[in-house]
């Protein structure tokens, strides 16, 4: 059985043993499904690399709630101030993701950001376009969607 399905299993396990069947009771039963499977199958191939993906895992979480946060206070403030900060554009992203797992995640993440949107990719799958409505530099937002890579890449693979 796959090494996530396990702990998701030993989650909801855990949750509806200690009758804690929501979401503080299913973070609790993932993260001692997620020790219990790295103290007894530690030896295990997935379960190593497993022990790895999940704080990587958690660190997106957290990297992505928090760009989620300033994105939406940015545009929120842009529409409720009588000056408008936008500067509309788009720009070529070249990607280091290859999957198709990998583009489709990093496309998600960027359109759920508020102020971006993923357009296209282009047909040799090298590069994608996103429009963003800030590009007051483009060096820096093209920095900020290679973070959002990087942490993409480092779960995910």
């Amino acid at each position: 059985m796959n090494v996530l399905l396990s702990n998701l299993v030993l989650a909801l396990i855990w949750a509806a043993l200690t009758d804690t069947m929501n979401a503080g009771g299913l973070v609790i039963g993932f993260l001692i499904g997620y020790l219990v499977l790295v103290l007894v199958f530690r030896q295990h191939p997935d379960v190593r690399q497993y022990r790895l993906r999940v704080p990587r895992m958690f660190s997106f979480v957290v990297f992505f709630t928090k760009e989620l946060i300033m994105a939406n206070l940015k545009v929120a403030y842009d529409v409720l101030t009588p000056i408008h900060l936008m500067k509309p554009g788009v720009i070529a992203m070249p990607l280091r993701a290859e999957s198709d797992l990998e583009i489709t995640m990093l496309a998600n993440a960027i359109s759920l950001t508020p102020g971006s949107l993923s357009l296209d990719v282009s047909s040799y799958r090298k590069v994608l376009y996103v429009h963003i409505m800030y590009l007051d530099n483009e060096e820096d937002v093209m920095n900020e969607l290679k973070r959002m890579e990087t942490k993409i890449l480092r779960v995910m693979r």
